[in-house]
């Protein structure tokens, strides 16, 4: 069986380079807020809370769209704290801490969410304690950016997959489906908490196109990258592989997947 990376070291594994690491994760398409606006009250004064927040990815939009009170929970403090610098927002609340830990008041929140981060959690408490802290009525958001999609072809893929052997990310789910595509098992769980009464799940498929640059900033910020000692060497070899062998032209495949679900009334 392939070595996992155990969620203890993903909580402290993006915060390097934390302006490295906003620059090269890509944004949320608009239509993940225009869902959360539409039918899960993301809206002006929308207390809310944000599991992983990182530097703040979907924060930004989630501020722009109302939310207030916000509470980021953020566990590495090299990035709470970049949040804090670059987000002068009233409405923003960031705690370092993990949400294990975080002290929030119970059935408190309209709206939670978390983006590309509850993969590091243990799943079935984690939405024990998400659904304490809604509101009957409020809605729980899950939302991921996952890197590949295998329903279509993906040369550079193919061609750094061995270089890129080692530990997985809990990202990459049971080894066939990454966690944030298995609906059957993510809805399962939201189930298995007898707290929801509504689940929907919707995704879609897009490009990220990069440059050799960008191909490596955006691989330097990935776990299964930083845990490795050799770090360095992968990425100049990265870079040699999107530069001679794609000719500097990069095409990443991308899946975006949502999960929605209301807490019973």
């Amino acid at each position: 069986m392939k070595e996992s990376i155990h969620r203890t070291f993903g909580r402290q594994a993006f915060g390097l380079d934390p302006g490295g690491y906003h620059a090269a994760r890509p944004a949320y398409p608009d239509w993940v807020f225009d869902l959360l606006c539409e039918r899960c009250g993301l809206a002006p004064n929308a207390v809310t809370f944000e599991i992983g927040a990182g530097t703040g990815t979907a924060t930004h939009r989630l501020l722009e769209l109302g939310a207030n009170p916000l509470v980021a929970v953020e566990p590495d403090d090299r990035l709470a704290a970049f949040l804090r610098e670059t987000t002068q927002d009233k409405a923003l609340t960031v705690l370092a801490a993990t949400f294990e830990e975080a002290v929030l008041q119970e059935a408190s929140f309209d709206l939670g969410v978390s983006a590309t981060a509850f993969h590091w959690l243990a799943e079935d408490v984690a939405l024990a304690k998400v659904a304490r802290l809604l509101r009957r009525g409020g809605w729980w958001a899950m939302v991921w950016n996952v890197f590949g999609d295998s329903h279509r072809l993906d040369p550079f893929h193919e061609a750094t997959k061995e270089l890129l052997k080692g530990p997985s990310s809990p990202s990459d789910g049971n080894g066939e489906i990454p966690f944030a595509l298995d609906t059957e098992a993510r809805v399962a769980a939201l189930e298995r908490t007898q707290a929801f009464d509504i689940v929907d799940h919707r995704t879609s498929a897009w490009s990220l196109v990069l440059d050799a640059n960008q191909t490596v900033a955006l691989y330097a910020t990935y776990s299964n990258i930083n845990i490795r000692p050799d770090r360095e060497a992968v990425l100049t070899e990265l870079h040699r592989v999107a530069r001679d062998e794609f000719h500097g032209c990069v095409t990443r495949n991308m899946v975006t997947s949502l999960y929605v679900a209301r807490r019973r009334s």
